[in-house]
């Protein structure tokens, strides 16, 4: 348990800058505590296999975004290149960003302008096609700060790509297939990656419904199904092996209550995922909860509810909800998340 730095009573005078990391929060992200299901281990070769694109679907909470981690350290790759969907995205975000004012303002001062490379960065999927090359092939596309590390193939991921406008996964179609892009601001040079270094690239969608045929014929599909209480208890244990063992009646009847909170019955507007769970866990744990004794019989979990509720009008249910589970062991307790 980690001292609690925040109290109902403030201290009479300001104290000495507080340090407080929970020692298991770090844990929860580790690619090596990754586990996947069989279906997802399969589709993830067949993409690598057949090198192309491998789009995963699931409700929040499923690992997807986690995927690309998992799949870079164990093709023994650095870390992936990541591009964060937005609303406003366009195909070109996703491989570079051209600095048309800097561009012009060199010209206006009689500088150099025929060198292009320092006017471009290069986002993820674009950095990847340039570290699949060789940096004598690339060079004259680079800045003169840019340090090469030599050529390899990266992971790439796409996260969240229905946030995007509908055109742009259409707009990507050929360059997710045969990786290369054209710089319109260069004349339309071409940048290709080497075959033999073709990146690797998964995307995420909470949804494939909302893209295009077209883009889909073209990848790998898998939609991750949000695990069983056997599953969950394989992850938690995975993920919080520091504090939590195989037959912690704390993690059993924690899992027990998650799966209730998620059933539809409770009326919650939005189901707390796995990441949620193992943050209830961390957080039950920093309050001082027993890892060898029954949940309900450790009032003290309600505090850390807050980690289940991710909006208002479920913040009241997951306290009703737990109340009412409480008490079923003869307990009668009423608490809000």
């Amino acid at each position: 348990m980690t001292a609690l730095l925040y109290s109902e009573l403030p201290p009479p005078a300001r104290p000495a800058p507080q340090e407080h990391v929970a020692e298991l929060l770090g844990e929860t992200e580790d690619p090596a505590g990754y586990r996947p299901d069989e279906g997802l281990v399969d589709a993830v070769n067949v993409a690598l296999i057949l090198r192309q694109p491998l789009l995963v679907t699931g409700e929040p909470g499923t690992g997807k975004t986690q995927l690309a981690r998992s799949v870079a350290y164990q093709l023994g790759l650095p870390d992936p290149l990541n591009f964060e969907t937005k609303s406003t995205s366009v195909a070109r975000d996703l491989f570079y960003t051209f600095d048309n004012v800097a561009r012009f303002r060199a010209a206006q001062a009689g500088k150099d302008t025929e060198d292009l490379g320092e006017f471009i960065s290069f986002n993820a999927l674009g950095e990847a096609i340039i570290l699949a090359n060789e940096e004598n092939a690339v060079r004259h596309y680079l800045p003169s700060d840019y340090a090469h590390p030599g050529q390899r193939r990266s992971v790439v991921l796409i996260d969240e790509i229905d946030k995007a406008p509908r055109d742009f996964p259409n707009d990507i179609l050929n360059e997710v297939e045969r990786f290369f892009f054209r710089v319109p601001e260069a004349g339309g040079m071409l940048i290709r990656a080497d075959d033999r270094f073709r990146p690797v690239l998964i995307m995420t969608s909470n949804s494939e419904k909302s893209l295009p045929e077209a883009f889909l014929r073209r990848c790998i599909f898998y939609s991750i199904p949000f695990p069983q209480p056997d599953r969950l208890e394989e992850i938690v244990l995975t993920r919080l092996s520091g504090r939590l063992a195989t037959g912690s009646p704390l993690m059993s009847e924690a899992i027990e209550f998650f799966m209730t909170l998620r059933a539809n019955s409770t009326g919650l507007r939005k189901k707390p995922g796995t990441a949620e769970l193992l943050n209830w866990l961390v957080a039950m744990l920093e309050f001082g909860c027993e890892p060898s004794a029954a949940l309900r019989s450790q009032w003290q979990a309600r505090r850390a509810l807050s980690a289940l509720a991710k909006v208002a009008e479920d913040q009241d249910r997951v306290g009703d909800e737990f109340s009412r589970w409480f008490a079923s062991s003869g307990h009668s307790h009423h608490v809000s998340a």
